[in-house]
């Protein structure tokens, strides 16, 4: 092997040569001016020196690094030797783990224990969901059942509403004329529906108080002649003067009239719902067309279930409902609840859309009152329904506006929306109401929902009946001394 060949450092070129050079000039010099030729010596040796001086410690430097390195190297070359002669003496086992691996290796031991015992929580958890899924399938199998069977005799219905006082007749509807029947669907071809934001609304739970019996008894009266059609009247504060009128389902089973909480969780665990409403939209129809012919300006509403948004054709079916009846353009107004109008899709939201100028638009059930009016507005929202308990009594923070109510309330009239108060109760609140410049309300105190007559529903449009009075609202009370305890509670 070749030992390689030391680098010897040599005197650089250029030095000699500026020497030589220098030499050249002062020889001349020193002939013709001695003193400047002895000056210029002693500079250029300054000079020398002075560069001479640098590559000394250039090389110092040079050599201190060498030194260093080869230290590291000897001390590598040590290690190396001391690993060969341990192979060599037979020394290959393995050394015991440091104490160190040894704790890290039990925390990551108890580590993986953890996770397993949570994971075998979690399957127990979702064991238990699985065996209670089961005996729900299981119910609702015995109670189908039950169903197919022989029907028993039915059972008394629970009376939970009666019919007022005021309405004395029975109200038997009949087919009603085929200018105002709501059209089915159009067998056609699906069309490409985006996924909604969310699923159709839950089924609300069986009512423990009802039998396979009662339900019976509610579903034949449905698809029998029990549905009822009642009318409250919407009117402006403080004049009360009526200008729309609610429609409101009853269903009638022998001398019980049952209102919507009753046997709505019975329409929807049966598929029913989207049946009442377009049962109901038929009759408010009816209902509008009469009222245009007696000249009442007033139009009617009707709140619709959340289901039907999710049922393929319904939305397209109101379409064909007014461009059946073009005067009843602003006339039929529809509600839906502040959820569904939150939670409209792309295809829900286009239908809508596509229906504005025709049927109104109203935003009923809120569970707050942080509303946007510019939103509303875009999406032809006329009137806002909130009950007056949520006016007038305290709310939680969450539900509460960003605004005072006082400046909602105008908020809302500037984008063209009318706030209604529902269920107004009690005389008392009615000046209350009008202190935070409600427009419109709604509610018992005013006038309670009365029956709609059967021939009003049955009469072609030119000889129809008229609609059974509205009761003449009753007379505004005196002014009231209020203490001045009441007056800073308002101020306040």
């Amino acid at each position: 092997m070749k030992t390689p060949k030391a680098r010897t450092i040599r005197p650089r070129g250029t030095p000699w040569i500026l020497g030589l050079i220098g030499i050249l000039i002062l020889v001349p010099l020193a002939l013709v001016a001695p003193l400047a030729a002895a000056v210029a010596v002693s500079c250029l040796a300054i000079t020398g020196g002075l560069l001479l001086w640098r590559r000394l410690s250039a090389i110092a430097a040079a050599q201190e690094v060498a030194s260093r390195e080869i230290g590291v190297i000897s001390q590598r070359l040590v290690k190396l030797e001391a690993v060969a002669a341990a192979l060599v003496q037979g020394r290959g086992q393995a050394e015991p783990p440091a104490p160190s691996a040894a704790l890290a290796l039990e925390a990551l031991d108890a580590r993986l224990n953890a996770g397993i015992e949570e994971v075998t929580a979690e399957i127990g958890i979702l064991s238990g969901i699985v065996r209670e899924l089961a005996a729900v399938v299981a119910a609702q199998d015995a109670d189908i059942a039950g169903l197919k069977a022989p029907r028993p005799a039915p059972a008394p219905v629970r009376q939970t509403q009666t019919m007022p006082e005021a309405v004395t007749e029975t109200i038997q509807p009949v087919p009603l004329p085929a200018a105002s029947v709501l059209p089915n669907p159009e067998p056609v071809a699906p069309p490409m529906r985006l996924v909604p934001r969310t699923s159709p609304p839950a089924t609300r739970a069986p009512d423990p108080l009802l039998g396979i019996g009662d339900e019976r008894s509610l579903i034949d009266a449905f698809d029998g002649e029990g549905l009822e059609v009642y009318l409250q009247p919407v009117v402006t504060l403080p004049q009360r003067k009526v200008v729309a009128y609610e429609a409101l389902a009853r269903l009638k089973i022998g001398e019980a009239v049952l209102a919507p909480e009753s046997f709505l969780p019975v329409l929807e665990r049966h598929g029913r719902t989207t049946a009442l409403d377009r049962r109901m939209l038929q009759r408010v129809a009816t209902i509008a067309r009469h009222l245009q012919g007696r000249g009442s300006p007033a139009a009617v509403s009707y709140s619709l279930t959340p289901h039907s948004l999710y049922e393929p054709g319904f939305l397209r079916s109101l379409g064909r409902l007014v461009s059946e009846g073009p005067e009843l353009a602003g006339r039929v107004v529809i509600a839906l609840p502040q959820v569904s109008w939150r939670n409209l899709d792309a295809e829900q939201a286009s239908l809508l859309a596509g229906l504005r100028g025709r049927i109104g638009f109203v935003m009923d059930r809120p569970i707050d009152l942080r509303f946007d009016p510019t939103a509303l507005a875009e999406r032809g929202i006329a009137q806002v329904k909130v009950t007056a308990a949520m006016l007038l009594r305290p709310l939680d923070r969450t539900a509460m506006p960003d605004i005072a109510l006082e400046d909602l309330v105008s908020s809302l009239a500037r984008a063209g929306i009318r706030l209604v108060a529902t269920g107004v109760e009690t005389e008392s609140e009615v000046p209350d109401l009008i202190d935070l410049d409600v427009p419109l309300a709604q509610g018992a105190i005013f006038a309670p929902p009365r029956a709609v007559r059967s021939e009003v529903l049955s009469a072609p449009t030119d000889t129809a009946p008229p609609l059974p009075p509205s009761p003449d609202p009753p007379p505004s009370p005196p002014p009231q001394r209020r203490p001045f305890r009441d007056f800073l509670r308002r101020a306040g």
